[in-house]
């Protein structure tokens, strides 16, 4: 713990506690800079992005890899970083623990732990279990004194869950109930469903991902109906593929290469990069 690290998780709890804020998601050290170069207020990995400029699938990057990816996002930028950490990488309460203690020392203000086992024949945690390890996790954030926000997420709407809604509802109640600051249901995109969990679970801060498949989601929209924070997980380095698979695959296809036109100016990223 240092003081640096407790006074960034203060500013970023202190996001949660009223309006409304982005937080993009940075795959690696430049795009870091460039999101806190245009005014973010805090910034997340993304454990997708990452695994993808690894060559690697999502869940496919070791634990240790990607602490090593989190602190180096830490080092590189001033603003408050929440961890994308998966699942805790451990089934059991007592290792998500201490493995939260070792993502707590990477210097990160905040982390979620999401309950998707990863298996197709039981894809969420048991509950008992579920509430048990955001339990471990707040025992261990509260051990180490930095005040590092902790987020609880349920993947009901992304494993394909029968009733999302009220599975989400039930698990993150329960999630704010065993120590969770913030509460988080990647994969819904129905303003009215947005609008009921805020409502069921306040004064808890949501937080809701916004992507391409529920891209027509605005900030405006999401602050009027309650949302404290805002993230694009994936969204922002699935944007940089997409406009990469489509130039190259014009290449190799037409071999033209009009679709390098709209490229980002090298001049004002060297420069933008020569500052920092």
């Amino acid at each position: 713990m240092t003081s640096s690290q407790t006074s960034l998780a203060a500013k970023f709890r202190a996001l949660h506690e009223s309006g409304c804020f982005v937080l993009p998601n940075p795959w690696d050290i430049g795009t870091a800079i460039y999101l806190e170069h245009l005014g973010f207020k805090a910034l997340a990995t993304t454990s997708a992005g990452f695994a993808f400029s690894r060559g690697k699938p999502d869940g496919g990057v070791p634990r240790d890899e990607m602490l090593a990816h989190i602190r180096e996002i830490v080092k590189t930028t001033a603003l408050p970083v929440n961890a994308d950490f998966h699942a805790g990488y451990a089934d059991e309460p007592e290792d998500v623990a201490a493995n939260v203690r070792l993502c707590v020392e990477t210097g990160i203000a905040g982390l979620f732990i999401e309950d998707n086992t990863g298996r197709s024949d039981c894809p969420l945690h048991e509950k008992k279990l579920a509430i048990e390890r955001i339990r471990a996790a707040r025992s261990a954030i509260d051990a180490s004194k930095t005040g590092v926000v902790l987020t609880g997420r349920c993947e009901a709407w992304l494993v394909g869950d029968p009733d999302p809604l009220d599975t989400a509802l039930d698990r993150l109640a329960a999630y704010a109930e065993a120590g969770a600051d913030c509460l988080y249901a990647p994969g819904v995109s129905d303003p009215n469903e947005i609008a009921r969990i805020v409502k069921t679970l306040a004064p808890k801060a949501v937080n809701v991902l916004v992507s391409g498949f529920n891209h027509q989601l605005t900030l405006s929209g999401l602050a009027d109906v309650g949302v404290r924070r805002i993230s694009v997980g994936s969204g922002l380095a699935l944007a940089a593929w997409g406009a990469f698979l489509r130039a190259a695959q014009n290449i190799q296809t037409n071999g033209t290469f009009n679709l390098l036109a709209g490229n980002a100016p090298s001049a004002d990223l060297n420069e933008l990069f020569r500052e920092t």
